[in-house]
């Protein structure tokens, strides 16, 4: 991606950060959660490399090829995978975001990309639009139950079995949430 050093390398940081959480979530007992997971690294990891900025390293035309295929592959593997429902259908679409991204990198000269005088294209701005109510729905999800109702009710401690860290499903949202935030920073600067 193109655009100032200092934000590139904070993308980076925040996308491996991301990604290292998620391998460490695939240590889970939940099956379901250690796929989930590994999808998440790799897209952390992949939105990682692809944020590196050019001024440092310019990835040669067929890196960005091999991204648009690594996404591809991803995004069939969440499609079949959202058979079943649940949060597959946003990996989907991540990927696919992801892939439409490497695609509109390989064909830009220079690893560039200009948009002309056309402004935004089309399918830039759907996935801006979605990923932007994602992120909303995402923060408002991290809320406490008890903050957005108004109760106090405390628990008792060791009344029920605390998940290990890995399997909190508010870091799970966090994970998900820094990587949608990522994700519109990638698409802005595209």
């Amino acid at each position: 991606m193109h655009g100032p050093a200092s934000p590139g390398w904070l993308l980076v940081a925040l996308c491996a950060a991301t990604g290292a959480y998620c391998l460490l979530r695939m240590r889970s007992t939940v099956e379901e959660q250690r796929r989930t997971a590994g999808g998440e690294a790799l897209m952390g990891f992949g939105m990682a490399a692809m944020a590196v900025p050019a001024a440092v390293a310019a990835p040669p035309h067929w890196a960005w090829l091999g991204y648009a295929a690594v996404f591809g592959a991803a995004a069939l593997r969440a499609l079949w995978a959202a058979r079943g429902g649940g949060h597959h259908l946003h990996h989907v679409v991540g990927a696919c975001a992801m892939a439409y991204m490497a695609v509109v990198m390989a064909a830009s000269p220079g690893g560039h990309h200009a948009h002309g005088g056309s402004g935004v294209p089309l399918v830039t701005g759907a996935l801006l639009l979605y990923f932007t109510a994602y992120v909303l729905v995402s923060g408002v999800r991290l809320l406490p139950v008890a903050a957005m109702t108004g109760s106090t009710g405390a628990t008792v401690p060791g009344s029920a079995r605390t998940p290990g860290w890995g399997d909190r499903p508010e870091l799970s949202r966090a994970c998900r949430l820094s990587m949608g935030i990522a994700m519109l920073a990638m698409l802005v600067t595209l």
